[in-house]
């Protein structure tokens, strides 16, 4: 794949994940993104999960010919685009590597080996020209990992950005960048929204007209759309209107409250109304929708004194992630001592700018005539 006439991409594509980092439904693959600069010396940046080591060198070979790379450039240190350095290195005898201090900490903690005698250390700043691309290394700490640096190479005007802008998806298959770029985000940066707006603010000082993640389609149109998303998520800014459910129920009664809730919302016209079911469905997606709407409702019965656990689980997803800046209806089930709506606002008590509607439904182990007033009241509340 070319991106520009000097700059290549080396990258390889996964249909053999079922869940990236352990966690994440991947259904469409993962690609691990690597890209060869050709110049008077020529960098390869970044390189792949251990897998695909005999692939993504394969690659490499046929970009270079007969030439043989001057540099391999980590800026991320995660094993899915760090594990084939070794075999880099091997094969490559007269490379050297190109990374930060923290870098290569990890590089000897994961690989046994920190390439002392073949290794240029790079800070925020720093330069390296290969021709007529010169390079310029910005530090992302904690953009996920605190090691992490981003390349700008200013005669292609691109962007080597790490982990920033990436997606879920291998490349060969058509889906929605929004949708998946949005899920990957949240789940695996979103606690980092500070420093990611950082980051965003030094992106601002250059002229990019590509954007070349780790994860995900090379960016090369419309830059602005992707930039603003950016924005909007590091921000913890409300991108969409409407409401989303989220639920477990044990017995079926709770589900009922929720499906009495989700109607009247849609009869009062409060726009998009997104039901999960944390029981059942994709967490991660669930996670990403209570920061994409601005109103979260969550529905649950008391459980061991506590929360139905995957309610439990649920929150703390929130919380550890920087939830905040939303409004939150509560639905509580208990037969005897319903204290739902107490241990979740508790649970929520660190989080910035949450407003609780006014409104709690507390069901006595089923719906009735008082409960199912206390759902026309907070539907109402929430369509204001």
């Amino acid at each position: 794949m070319k991106i520009t006439n000097d700059i290549k991409y080396v990258g390889v594509n996964d249909h053999e994940i079922d869940l990236f980092e352990g966690q994440y439904r991947v259904p469409n693959g993962m690609s691990y993104n690597s890209y060869v600069i050709l110049d008077e010396k020529t960098a390869v940046m970044d390189s792949v999960d251990a897998r695909f080591g005999a692939e993504w060198l394969q690659n490499i070979q046929a970009i270079l010919g007969e030439r043989e790379p001057d540099y391999l450039i980590v800026q991320h240190m995660e094993p899915d685009h760090s594990s084939n350095i070794a075999a880099f290195m091997n094969q490559y005898p007269k490379a050297t590597i190109v990374s930060s201090e923290k870098a290569y900490t990890m590089m000897l903690q994961f690989y046994g080996d920190d390439y002392v005698s073949r290794r240029v250390v790079i800070k925020d700043g720093d330069t390296l020209t290969l021709g007529k691309h010169t390079l310029t290394f910005v530090a992302a700490p904690m953009v996920h990992w605190p090691e992490v640096m981003v390349t700008y190479d200013s005669y292609d005007r691109v962007l080597f950005s790490a982990d920033a802008f990436g997606k879920f998806g291998a490349l060969d298959v058509q889906e929605d960048w929004v949708s998946e770029a949005r899920r990957y985000y949240i789940g695996i940066v979103g606690k980092y929204g500070a420093q990611a707006q950082k980051l965003l603010a030094r992106a601002a000082e250059l002229d990019i007209a590509v954007i070349c993640p780790l994860h995900g389609p090379v960016l090369c149109e419309n830059l602005g759309k992707y930039l603003q998303l950016y924005q909007t998520w590091t921000s913890y800014t409300i991108e969409s209107e409407g409401v989303v459910i989220a639920f477990t129920s044990v017995y079926g009664n709770t589900k009922k409250a929720v499906k009495l809730l989700e109607e009247m919302l849609k009869a009062n016209g409060c726009g998009a109304v997104v039901v999960h079911d944390l029981a059942r469905c994709d967490k991660a997606e669930a996670v990403a929708d209570a920061f994409r709407y601005g109103k979260l409702v969550l529905a649950t019965t008391t459980y061991n004194a506590d929360i139905f656990p995957f309610m439990r689980e649920f929150i703390h997803e929130l919380t550890e992630r920087g939830y905040q800046n939303r409004e939150i209806g509560i639905i509580e089930n208990g037969s005897w001592a319903p204290t739902a709506a107490k241990k979740i606002k508790a649970m929520l008590e660190g989080c910035k700018n949450i407003t609780f509607k006014q409104n709690t439904v507390t069901l006595r182990s089923a719906l009735n005539d008082q409960s199912k007033a206390q759902i026309a009241a907070l539907a109402a509340e929430l369509c204001q």
